[in-house]
């Protein structure tokens, strides 16, 4: 046992799966994902002491991946940003029945969005997290993460739905 009375081989048994997609939902890379989710259980069993409530492990495990993402992306100097400006404007299409996206293109998509809007969609739509759950997470009204998941979800569909423009060739 460590630490708030947790054994950290259970700890990693009930969040490893879901750092992993996490990690790799952010960093694109397979190979970062596993740097991002070892890195981030050997933070947490350092400060295991901080997890004053042991049914929190969660969302404390996906804060220290979050942040060492950060770090990491602003020391390599990677950050690619696309302007969500003009989202606003785009028509809302909505996708047609059964449509499949490919993985590699839903990750590629996902990789051009800022960390601001790809953070909120993430652990919104592949990690379940409540809005609420969101905007502590992220230290953000509930509001800002509202508006961020409707502006990514936006964005997302205009790159990966093919609407009838698309199709003329126009």
């Amino acid at each position: 046992m460590v630490g708030a009375g947790l054994d950290i081989r259970e700890l990693v048994d009930a969040h490893y799966e879901a750092l992993y997609r996490y990690a790799y939902r952010l960093s694109g890379s397979a190979a970062d994902a596993d740097d991002l989710t070892q890195e981030t259980f050997g933070k947490a069993i350092s400060r295991l002491s901080q997890l004053r409530e042991p049914d929190r492990a969660k969302p404390w495990l996906f804060r220290i991946l979050r942040n060492a993402y950060l770090h990491r992306i602003r020391d390599e100097r990677k950050h690619k940003i696309v302007p969500l400006d003009s989202v606003a404007e785009i028509p809302d299409n909505e996708p047609p029945e059964g449509l499949d996206v490919e993985p590699a293109k839903l990750q590629e998509a996902l990789n051009a969005l800022d960390e601001t809007f790809r953070t909120p969609l993430i652990l919104f739509y592949f990690e379940d997290f409540s809005y609420r759950d969101i905007a502590e997470q992220l230290d953000l009204p509930i509001g800002t993460v509202m508006s961020r998941l409707a502006r990514a979800k936006t964005y997302l569909r205009v790159k990966l739905i093919p609407t009838a423009t698309h199709l003329r060739g126009e």
